[in-house]
């Protein structure tokens, strides 16, 4: 699909931190997708485990396990999976030409672009972990990736845990002696006391932006539905780790 970003929208981002971005997946790269990460938790994708940071959700007898490189049993179960630009069909998708555009606004055009992370997100039906509102931050970078493009791969709903914001909260940290992006629930209340947060539900194949300081969480799947998304935050392919990580270049 070719799209492109109008001046409105990407003052719409910069004012609110956040901006929908409708389909950005046609039916069969939606299906191709949803398949291939399918295959990859079932043990069938035929691609290199040792590369992917797994981890299994809790249920179906086992507990939530660490994540860690490495596959970890064929179920469905899975919470997270890292390290997905590795394969080559969630590469060719993060490497669209909307998305190099974003970074070309946000980076500086023609930035050569890493991603932080390119990672599947699951909340099984009926369970999933609940994730506390926090700013995405890593304190050992000497920079920092500014921009997640969230994409749905089921519908994302209130009741099986869409992502939910705080808008207009991307400007400054708010609790930088944290160096995990947690915020405290009395600063939780603070902000409710500005306004509810907004629920970011999705239909399956579209796609939202996000600042990585706009408070953020989500709660568990409380329905028959599953919650499935692919997450990628683009980086500037300079960034330096101080842990001594290395960033793999999705665009030159």
């Amino acid at each position: 699909m070719d799209v492109t970003l109008t001046d409105e929208q990407w003052q719409t981002f910069e004012e609110q931190g956040y901006l929908k971005l409708g389909k950005v997946l046609t039916e069969l790269e939606l299906a191709a997708l949803s398949q291939q990460i399918d295959y990859i938790m079932l043990g069938k994708a035929g691609c290199d485990y040792d590369r992917l940071m797994m981890q299994r959700e809790a249920g179906e007898g086992h507990e939530q396990s660490s994540q860690t490189l490495g596959f970890k049993g064929s179920t469905l179960n899975y919470r997270k999976i890292e390290n997905l630009e590795f394969d080559s069909m969630f590469l060719t998708y993060l490497q669209k030409p909307l998305f190099r555009e974003i970074c070309d606004k946000v980076y500086g055009k023609d930035t050569r672009i890493s991603c932080f992370r390119a990672m599947f997100m699951n909340k099984p039906a009926r369970h999933g972990s609940v994730l506390a509102y926090h700013q995405d931050r890593w304190t050992d970078l000497d920079r920092d990736p500014l921009v997640t493009v969230w994409t749905a791969l089921d519908p994302a709903t209130i009741e099986n845990g869409c992502v939910k914001i705080f808008p207009k909260t991307q400007h400054q940290l708010i609790n930088p002696a944290d160096p995990s992006g947690f915020i405290t629930s009395d600063q939780v209340s603070q902000l409710v006391e500005n306004g509810e947060p907004v629920h970011l539900e999705l239909e399956p194949g579209e796609a939202v932006l996000l600042h990585n300081w706009t408070v953020h969480g989500s709660e568990g799947n409380s329905s028959e539905q599953s919650r499935r998304a692919f997450s990628v935050c683009y980086m500037d392919a300079n960034t330096v780790s101080a842990m001594g990580k290395q960033f793999t270049v999705v665009m030159d």
